[in-house]
C-alpha cells in the first residue's frame, strides 16, 4: 500500500468562527459541503467539520511543522478577534514549539524541528 496523504477532521464548536480563525492563521479554505471545509497551506491539508464533541476536541492534538518558528509566532500573535490561546515559543531537545489551542479546544503543536 502506498499513501500519499493523511487528513484529519477537526471539530468546530462554532463553524464560522473556526473557518475565520484558520484563514487568519494562513490557510486557504474551500467548501466541500455545507458541513465540511477543506483547509490547505502548501502541501498540508485538513478538514474542518460542522460537528463538535467536547471530549474529542479537548483531546485532539496535531503537529504543524514549520521552517521558521519566529515567523509562525508573529503570525499567531497578530491574530485578533478570535477565541484561541497560545504560549510563547519553547525550546525543547528536538526543536522549538508553540502550543496553540484553537477555537474548539484542539491543541496544535506548531513546531520547528532541529536541522
Amino acid at each position: 500500500m502506498q499513501v500519499s496523504d493523511v487528513r484529519v477532521f477537526i471539530p468546530s464548536k462554532d463553524y464560522q468562527a473556526s473557518q475565520s480563525f484558520y484563514q487568519a492563521l494562513g490557510f486557504k479554505m474551500s467548501k466541500a459541503s455545507d458541513d465540511l471545509s477543506i483547509f490547505e497551506c502548501g502541501d498540508s491539508t485538513f478538514f474542518l467539520q460542522r460537528y463538535y464533541n467536547k471530549e474529542f476536541a479537548d483531546n485532539l492534538m496535531l503537529q504543524l511543522i514549520v521552517p521558521n518558528i519566529e515567523e509562525a509566532y508573529a503570525t499567531i500573535s497578530g491574530i485578533k478577534n478570535h477565541d484561541f490561546r497560545f504560549e510563547p515559543i519553547k525550546t525543547e531537545g528536538w526543536g522549538k514549539v508553540i502550543y496553540l489551542w484553537g477555537p474548539s479546544g484542539e491543541l496544535w503543536h506548531i513546531t520547528e524541528l532541529l536541522g
